[in-house]
């Protein structure tokens, strides 16, 4: 130990001095425990009750989280005079003095997250009150009501970033925000909050409101022109409607997800929206219902009576007609909801589609004309249409022209629809083919998604035409049963293939073919060898889980697939401990990961055992059981030998002086020497 010590006090003195041409400027410890990174002094987590004051007098940021500071004092700051971000978070701050931040006044970015503010606000408001230039400021989690929140942020003019998630506030209105001017983005979310009275009139230039995760019934007259992104998902709101008005709202992404909607929002008729997102509601269309009848031609009147004059007034009771300008809107996400129908030219208002989401509906058809071009369309989900109505609502038929007008579709998720694949076109004279979905020909199409859909076999190539490189056929017990010829029409692009759970045997498929493979799912299914045609494709990811492997081949670790592999799944299969060969030759293969190499389990005398860590006894049991073997055969072909030799022995000799006589009478005299 003392031969260390004055090699580590050079060490030291070499830190200090800056040795290593900034080694030690670049990162330095402070006798207080914080680390220091050029302008930033980091103290988080190191148990303290107060600010240090033997920290770098020139810091520009201190970071003092989860630590157990209570106060902080009217001189906690003063040695740090070009301090501009101070965060405190996750402490049990419960008081800022005033005049704290007096030696302060360049401080832009104040986290006060996750303390106790509430107990003496008032006090921290004034305190607060001294920063003329704070741009930041995050009260997150501090048990703070509006009323609290209103008297803090009072004389706080310059900033731009406010952050009040989780906390107490219930109700808003104009007094909370009164005189943030140069509010640029506000976070509410995780509050209480049910209602809000013209609380955001006076922010204008507000670009971002976040009211996520609140009680907020409903939205009326929204009228926040300047806003550009708002987020009022996970409330339980069940109107939208904004102000008519042509004015332009400058909002661009909206997000109304997880609410109980009950009607297509009413948006504003000129506005730059580009993403609308409206996952999981209660919304449908009703001029139509299911039960056949139409709400189009329902009419009501109504009674307006003015002083003296009284007019009567008729309008259509439900008109679905969209009169908001989405010629911007790329993103529509209505996944998870009620609709079972789209009305007619519903989506010809949308030419810039890329995304469309209508999985998880009720969806009974879904159908593309000529007035509805998504000519930019790139992924269409359709998935999972017979969610509410098992025995009528499902997704059955798409029309033979729905591609037409998607020249730019790369993506389709028809997944868990009861579909079939339209085959080859049938000649004139035979009887028209069955409804199904035609996606051949879709020259941009990459990426097919068809689990669960009841495919009855891929006869007729139905995948030609198109440059597939990501195929999910899972979860269709008969889609294998017909030609496997389809493969050939995605030899050349074919990247991912999912064949989970399709009743696959060792020989159905041939793999040979797919040289561009890099991945395939052959999980739960009946597989009682590995397909030999696997050994020569170069795949990245092989997925062999639930089937019925003893064991794999003795020489697969030499092959090229285990060469190219860098991921296998192997658990939950029927491996013999005896023959576990290749598992241990598989380990040695250096790419190579076994992401549930611990779930690995083997079988041994009515045992399962982990093929990890087999104990020595199975270990030299099956070593004996092994040479028992060989001993068994060499036993019983040893008599068989012998047999086959007496036999030999006995014929020889009951035909020896035949053979004899036989030679001599060929070869004739002997000659003489």
């Amino acid at each position: 130990m003392e031969a260390l010590l004055p090699g580590l006090s050079l060490l030291l003195v070499l830190l200090a001095a800056g040795w290593g041409n900034g080694v030690g400027a670049a990162w330095a410890m402070s006798p207080g425990g914080c680390k220091h990174v050029q302008s930033t002094a980091d103290c988080t987590g190191r148990w303290l009750s107060s600010v240090p004051g033997n920290l770098q007098g020139d810091i520009e940021e201190l970071l003092l989280n989860d630590n157990t500071i209570r106060v902080l004092g009217h001189g906690s700051l003063l040695p740090y005079p070009q301090l501009k971000h101070l965060s405190l978070s996750k402490n049990r701050l419960n008081l800022i003095e005033p005049g704290t931040f007096l030696g302060s006044q360049g401080l832009h970015v104040l986290s006060l997250a996750d303390n106790l503010l509430f107990t003496n606000y008032s006090q921290t408001a004034a305190a607060l009150s001294a920063l003329p230039a704070l741009r930041i400021l995050d009260l997150s989690g501090n048990c703070l009501t509006e009323d609290m929140l209103s008297v803090l942020l009072l004389n706080l003019p310059s900033l731009e970033s406010l952050s009040v998630a989780r906390n107490a506030i219930m109700r808003l209105d104009s007094s909370v925000f009164t005189n943030l001017t140069q509010l640029l983005e506000l976070n509410l979310e995780k509050n209480y909050i049910f209602e809000i009275d013209q609380a955001f009139e006076g922010l204008q230039k507000l670009q971002r409101l976040n009211i996520a995760y609140n009680y907020m019934p409903c939205i009326v007259d929204f009228g926040l022109t300047q806003l550009k992104v708002l987020n009022v998902s996970h409330n339980i709101i069940e109107w939208f409607l904004a102000f008519e008005s042509d004015d332009l709202f400058e909002l661009e992404v909206l997000d109304l997800s997880h609410n109980r909607l009950l009607f297509f929002p009413v948006l504003p008729r000129q506005s730059k929206l580009h993403s609308l997102l409206l996952k999981d509601n209660e919304m449908t269309f009703y001029q139509r219902l299911p039960n056949g009848t139409s709400l189009a031609d329902v009419t009501v009147q109504f009674l307006i009576i003015d002083g003296n004059s009284t007019n009567i007034t008729t309008v259509n009771l439900w008109d679905e007609v969209c009169y908001s300008n989405l010629s911007s809107l790329r993103l529509l996400d209505m996944s998870q909801n009620q609709f079972w129908y789209l009305p007619e030219g519903f989506l010809a208002k949308m030419p810039s589609l890329t995304h469309l989401k209508l999985n998880q509906n009720c969806l009974e058809t879904f159908q593309l004309s000529e007035e509805d071009p998504l000519a930019m369309l790139t992924d269409l989900d359709l998935s999972q249409n017979q969610l509410f109505n098992l025995s009528t609502n499902r997704l059955r038929v798409l029309p033979a022209e729905v591609f037409t007008y998607t020249r730019k579709i790369t993506t389709v998720d028809l997944s868990r629809n009861r579909l079939d694949l339209c085959p080859q076109p049938a000649l004139a004279s035979e009887v028209e083919s069955p409804p199904c979905v035609d996606i051949r020909g879709i020259e941009t199409l990459s990426r097919l998604y068809l689990a669960g859909c009841g495919l009855q076999g891929l006869d007729g190539q139905p995948f030609r035409g198109t440059s597939l490189t990501h195929l999910d056929l899972s979860d269709n017990q008969q889609a294998l049963s017909g030609d496997p010829g389809w493969l050939q029409d995605l030899a050349a692009t074919l990247r991912v293939l999912s064949l989970r759970n399709t009743s696959l045997s060792s020989a159905v498929v041939d793999f040979s073919t797919l040289q561009s493979l890099a991945a395939l799912d052959l999980s739960g299914n009946s597989l009682s060898a590995l397909p030999a045609s696997l050994s020569a494709v170069k795949l990245r990811s092989l997925d062999l889980r639930d089937n019925c492997l003893p064991d794999l081949p003795t020489d697969v670790a030499r092959t090229p697939l285990a060469r190219s592999l860098q991921e296998l799944y192997l658990s939950r299969n029927p491996y013999n401990c005896c023959t576990l060969g290749w598992w241990e030759s598989l380990q040695r293969v250096e790419q190579l990961r076994v992401p549930d190499g611990r779930e690995l389990t083997c079988s041994y005398d009515s045992r399962t055992l982990s093929a990890r860590a087999l104990p020595e006894t199975v270990l030299r049991a099956c070593r004996w059981k092994v040479a028992n073997m060989a001993l068994l055969y060499l036993v019983l072909a040893l008599p068989t030998c012998l047999t086959l030799l007496v036999a030999f022995a006995v014929v020889f000799l009951m035909l020896k002086q035949k053979l004899l006589k036989m030679l001599k009478s060929r070869c004739g005299a002997s000659s003489p020497y």
